[in-house]
């Protein structure tokens, strides 16, 4: 099949199914892995250019939705009649979900039954790591600094708070994604803080700069040197690499490997 991802995330999803050499173009900002960076670039994942993509004759372009304004991408597809498939995930379920889906239209259903069996493995086994924890530590995660956006109760970042043993502070909020204040989060004390801006490389995130947003020297996370920035590819893209986000947040939080884990 001629595939084509408009999505880092669902490029990553291709990859995890043994698909990358079927892909035949992708978004400005799929990167991993390293080998797609060589494939025809259809512009930003907001701005694709859909003539280039008519122009490759693909059998399946795999869309998104995991970001607002998207909704012109798919418009376009169904505008031109190109054959395509939209991805919404929220949750670690919906991306286990998606993997099947995308596997069936391959024709790589084992392989992806097999992927979700071991994803799901992984997950319990953190699940059992964390039931043990008893007090957990009170996250605050941050995507976007101006206006400042969190992941609420239903987005992916809650679930691996709580597989990691802590707890999301804006869990609370009905939504995947929440617009809130600076003010807002230093009411909630967080007791760690976790930065991983979407589209940003952590080299480029200055922790200094939060000391410098008022009130926030004051905070315990910010007075004790708990402010980690985290990579923005393992926690911002709805895709299996979040497990190894996990891993990640796991030794950041308990300072040690999770050994629960595969």
């Amino acid at each position: 099949m001629r595939l084509i991802s408009i999505c880092p995330s669902n490029t990553e999803l291709v990859d995890y199914l043994g698909l990358t050499e079927q892909l035949v173009g992708v978004d400005d900002f799929s990167d991993w892995p390293e080998r797609v960076r060589t494939l025809p670039r259809l512009g930003p994942d907001l701005s694709i250019n859909m003539d280039m993509v008519e122009e490759l004759k693909p059998d399946l372009v795999i869309a998104s939705l995991s970001v607002p304004g998207m909704e012109k991408n798919i418009e376009e597809l169904k505008r031109r009649n190109l054959p395509h498939v939209v991805y919404n995930p929220n949750t670690l379920e919906d991306i286990a979900g998606d993997l099947k889906d995308l596997g069936r239209r391959t024709g790589v259903e084992k392989r992806a039954d097999y992927l979700v069996s071991q994803y799901k493995e992984t997950i319990n086994e953190f699940q059992a790591f964390a039931a043990g924890i008893k007090e957990k530590k009170r996250l605050y995660w941050e995507w976007w600094p101006k206006p400042v956006f969190t992941p609420g109760k239903l987005n992916w970042l809650t679930q691996i708070s709580h597989l990691a043993g802590a707890e999301n502070v804006f869990e609370d909020v009905e939504l995947a994604s929440v617009q809130t204040t600076w003010e807002d989060v230093i009411k909630r004390d967080p007791d760690e803080i976790c930065i991983a801006w979407v589209g940003v490389r952590k080299q480029k995130v200055k922790p200094e700069l939060l000391e410098k947003r008022p009130g926030w020297a004051d905070l315990r996370a910010v007075k004790e040197n708990k402010v980690h920035i985290l990579e923005e590819h393992l926690f911002c893209r709805p895709s299996p690499r979040l497990i190894d986000g996990l891993k990640k947040l796991h030794q950041v939080l308990w300072k040690q490997p999770a050994r629960t884990a595969k």
